[in-house]
């Protein structure tokens, strides 16, 4: 299930329910059967397809000579890097950028684009980007990498690299992370000839869930959002329809967290697309660390951003960059699900002096500005 991880205590409990685990890579020889570890097995009823995503590798010069980790070995690994560059600044660059900084390791997070953490609201990087730099991590943003390069022969690490960027600046580490982005597992499937998005993942039916009858996609190889509780709430909508039951899945509201110090967490449109897909939009925006929480806490330097639709008087956006932001979120994911107007957000009474009480004015502020 988990390469060199410890899944006994999940195993057991799927095994209680009367499941039968087989262990090995499994492949999809056709559409009704499943090779796995020798085993050939039938689906009487369907498949559920849901075998997630793999680290996406650049074509960068050099990049197939170098010992280099994924999130996978990152997350386990055997020793601290004295140095570690890392290439891609979304969410799990700048997580581990951040880790392995306050672990001791001199870190450079490598982002290509004029931005870093690309999928969130500007305001997102602009507020992180002090606390990253505060625990030393050194960003080059906007500053591609060209090509990487083993270090020579004499260095004491068989892993150290030079990563050459665009701007002709060198970065030397004894460690290479590349983070750049995800791709579907499609090889275990693909021969079958279901159908696949332009990007290569499993097609489905956003609502169903459906690649075609008697074939379901669950979780990241959908390319409906690479989240652990997106692919559990997956889980839950197939296992109702295998039921009989007529569940759908609702993709308005998935909240998002990355979890660095502080946390920034997110849900629905961002202004730009919302704009984009021509709503009349209207925004606030403050810092939670101006609150009587942020002052408790000594904290510094954070972001809030809402957008609401005008016309409906609704919120359909949010982002947060706070400490507990993965907690305070989940009031607007309800918000957002629900459609509930502006004007009764505004009436909702918050504890002082919790971290959400940020929330009151803002929400508040926006419904004074809509219909």
């Amino acid at each position: 299930m988990a390469r060199n991880l410890d899944d006994s205590r999940p195993a057991a409990a799927m095994e209680a329910t009367g499941a039968k685990l087989f262990r090995g890579e499994g492949k999809l020889t056709d559409l009704r059967t499943v090779e796995v570890g020798g085993a050939q097995l039938v689906a009487r009823r369907s498949v559920v397809i849901a075998n997630g995503s793999t680290a996406a590798i650049p074509p960068i010069p050099g990049v197939d000579t170098i010992e280099f980790w994924t999130n996978r070995q990152a997350a386990i690994p055997s020793e601290l890097p004295a140095s570690l560059a890392i290439l891609g600044g979304g969410a799990i660059g700048v997580e581990m950028g951040q880790a392995f900084a306050r672990l001791g390791s001199k870190v450079t997070v490598i982002e290509a684009a004029p931005t870093f953490l690309g999928l969130e609201e500007p305001e997102a990087g602009a507020a992180l980007r002090p606390h990253l730099e505060a625990d030393g991590i050194t960003l080059r943003i906007g500053d591609p990498c060209v090509a990487v390069e083993k270090q020579s022969a004499s260095s004491r690490q068989a892993s150290a690299v030079v990563v050459h960027l665009k701007s002709g600046a060198v970065v030397s580490a004894d460690r290479l992370l590349v983070a750049t982005g995800r791709r579907p597992n499609a090889e275990a499937w693909r021969a079958t000839g279901i159908a696949q998005t332009e990007r290569g993942w499993l097609k489905v039916d956003p609502a169903t869930l459906e690649a075609r009858a008697g074939i379901f996609g669950a979780g990241d190889v959908t390319g409906l959002g690479g989240f652990t509780h997106l692919a559990y709430y997956h889980g839950q909508v197939v296992a109702r329809r295998l039921r009989g039951m007529d569940a759908r899945a609702d993709h308005t509201a998935v909240p998002r967290v990355t979890f660095t110090d502080p946390e920034i967490a997110s849900v629905g449109l961002s202004e730009a697309v919302a704009r984009g897909r021509g709503i009349d939009v209207v925004v606030v925006r403050t810092d939670p660390a101006e609150t009587a929480r942020g002052y408790i806490h000594d904290f510094h330097g954070g972001a809030l951003k809402l957008v609401g639709d005008r016309k409906r008087g609704v919120l359909i956006g949010a982002t947060l960059v706070t400490p507990r932001a993965g907690e305070i979120v989940g009031e607007l994911v309800l918000a957002i699900k629900l459609g509930t107007p502006l004007k009764t957000l505004a009436d909702v009474i918050h504890p002082f002096p919790a971290f959400n009480r940020v929330l009151g004015a803002s929400l508040e502020e926006l419904a004074a500005k809509v219909a």
